[in-house]
């Protein structure tokens, strides 16, 4: 599945919603997306699950890169 996550880059300072960045990611759960990205620098605010029209319409945008991770 492909999720939807909303991030912070800098993780020392508070979520301002005009820093907040987006990245999609595969993965198998919330859970595991989460897992994905510990290691990575950010401050993860929200991740959900994209699929259906919803899919259809990120994969519109010229942003839309799916972030694979091991």
């Amino acid at each position: 599945m492909i999720f939807k996550v909303y991030y912070q880059v800098n993780i020392a300072e508070v979520p301002i919603r005009e820093n907040t960045q987006i990245l999609y990611v595969e993965g198998k759960s919330v859970r595991d997306v989460r897992h994905k990205l510990k290691q990575k620098p950010f401050n993860v605010e929200y991740v959900e699950v994209v699929e259906g029209a919803y899919l259809d319409y990120e994969k519109q945008h010229e942003d839309y890169k799916v972030l694979e991770l091991g």
